[in-house]
């Protein structure tokens, strides 16, 4: 039994950008386009309209912009797996939108068929990010006050393994069914982890734990 294909609409004010992008999301047989919106406004009206698996959001738009467009995806329960698609590399935009609930950042300047891979990963559960994404926090990691050791943490057993698989890229209902747990328990105890490590977000958790972890 073949899985469904995973849904997927696009927010950015940009329509030659959101024609190709929508030309290459209709040639893969895994992901169905079921949408575009031109602004964060519309964007909301889409997701709610369509429920979509992915969402992919410019950060850069007139009006309201893509971090505003996420923060309110957010707020009204969308559960969509959202992931950033814009040119900015800045390191505070990135830091931002992963604390916003983003689940990756990707840089418009990949190549189309790295994109079609990540945007896989992403509808397989997958934290997604572009490679100089992938440095800007670690780097940002290394000059905040987060543990430098795994003894500093003071992370419990259970709290080591699902910080193991957070590194994986896994969600939290994925991590529950490897676990064996509810997915509410694997909720709490991943704020545990963000707490003890002074971190904002599971993508860098997921940082931290690549460096971390042997």
């Amino acid at each position: 039994m073949s899985l469904s294909p995973n849904r997927i609409m696009i927010i950015d004010d940009h329509p030659l950008f959101r024609k190709g992008a929508a030309d290459l999301v209709q040639m893969e047989a895994a992901l169905e386009f079921v949408g575009e919106a031109a602004s964060g406004e519309e964007g909301l009206a889409l997701a709610k309209s369509v429920h979509p698996d992915l969402i992919l959001l410019d950060l850069n738009m007139k009006g309201m912009d893509g971090l505003a467009t996420l923060k309110a995806l957010r707020a009204e329960g969308c559960e969509a797996r959202i992931i950033m698609l814009t040119v900015s590399d800045d390191e505070a935009d990135v830091v931002r939108a992963l604390q916003a609930g983003a689940d990756g950042y990707l840089l418009k300047d990949m190549e189309p068929e790295d994109l079609m891979r990540e945007l896989h990963r992403a509808g397989q559960g997958h934290i997604v990010l572009s490679d100089t994404v992938s440095q800007l926090i670690a780097l940002s990691l290394r000059e905040d006050r987060t543990p430098h050791s795994m003894d500093e943490a003071d992370l419990t057993a259970r709290e080591r393994e699902i910080l193991q698989l957070i590194a994986k890229g896994m969600s939290n209902k994925l991590i529950g069914r490897e676990l064996d747990i509810a997915e509410g328990t694997v909720k709490v105890h991943v704020k545990h982890i963000l707490r003890k490590l002074s971190l904002h977000s599971r993508v860098e958790a997921a940082v931290w734990a690549v460096e971390h972890l042997s």
